[in-house]
């Protein structure tokens, strides 16, 4: 893949991108709410990288911000959406395509077969308070813990199936109810293993069941942080400031945390020999 520069004419191409995909959700589902919420989104976002391009330190805090508050609060709460894994496995085995279905395959399913786990960078309701607390890169080694996401994972799936299996009424309420409970949870869970572990991504490390998809996913994706040999001293700034703990100076698709980095940049801008890319 041709390297990627963030510049002045990311912010544009990536608002084209965010319109393309509008347009065909609009023209698959006939629903106008698609227009608005992809326009929306990639209208942040593209705002957010113009301001990085800058060297802007908040940006991608902006970013996280202004897509997470409006998922979360906008789509999820007062649309009576759950965007959260509950409710893409409950939606899909209505055989509905509701926003939660499209929001899965376009962000966390199909989509980091092109951009990873940006998703976990960059529009992340959980992460986008995550981020604010103090430890944005860890200050203790990684914990082998990475299976509790996998019993979280097939848990909200058999407890989906229970519903069904139960003929629970008013299920829509409930499946509405278990997004606010569930993300209050994540936002409890993930602000103690912050500070307990002193490391704000804890949570994403060890307890997000949505990294079940992202990381099969993203193993393939196209855009990635890749180091030039050449001229990199080996000096370790941009392992030590990643904080999802990726071993930026191995190119193979296999290196350590591979499928774990959220495209920050925090890896890029900490290299004084400009050897690290997109």
């Amino acid at each position: 893949m041709e390297e990627f520069k963030l510049n002045i004419k990311t912010p544009i191409i990536m608002e084209a991108i965010f319109i393309v995909i509008a347009v065909v959700m609009y023209l698959v589902t006939s629903n106008t709410f698609f227009i608005f919420n992809f326009l929306y989104i990639g209208s942040a976002i593209s705002i957010g990288l113009f301001f990085m391009a800058r060297n802007n330190r908040y940006a991608r805090n902006i970013i996280l911000l202004a897509v997470g508050s409006y998922l979360f609060f906008y789509v999820g709460i007062l649309g009576h959406e759950n965007l959260s894994m509950s409710g893409f496995w409950y939606y899909l085995f209505l055989g509905v395509f509701e926003a939660a279905v499209v929001h899965f395959l376009v962000a966390k399913i199909l989509g980091p077969l092109l951009f990873g786990r940006g998703w976990c960078g960059y529009a992340c309701w959980t992460a986008m308070v995550l981020d604010l607390l103090p430890y944005k890169t860890p200050q203790n080694p990684r914990k082998n813990w990475g299976y509790i996401r996998y019993v979280l994972f097939a848990g909200i799936l058999c407890g989906v199936v229970s519903l069904f299996v139960l003929k629970l009424s008013n299920l829509d309420l409930i499946i509405y109810y278990l997004f606010i409970a569930g993300n209050l949870a994540y936002y409890v869970v993930g602000i103690i293993l912050a500070y307990k572990l002193k490391d704000n991504r804890a949570f994403c490390k060890y307890v997000c069941p949505i990294t079940v998809f992202l990381k099969i996913s993203s193993y393939f994706s196209l855009l990635r942080v890749k180091v030039d040999e050449d001229l990199c001293v080996d000096c370790g700034k941009c392992i030590k400031s990643c904080p999802m703990d990726v071993h930026m100076l191995d190119n193979s698709r296999k290196r350590e945390n591979a499928t774990e980095c959220i495209l920050c940049l925090n890896c890029i801008h900490s290299c004084s020999k400009d050897a690290l890319k997109l």
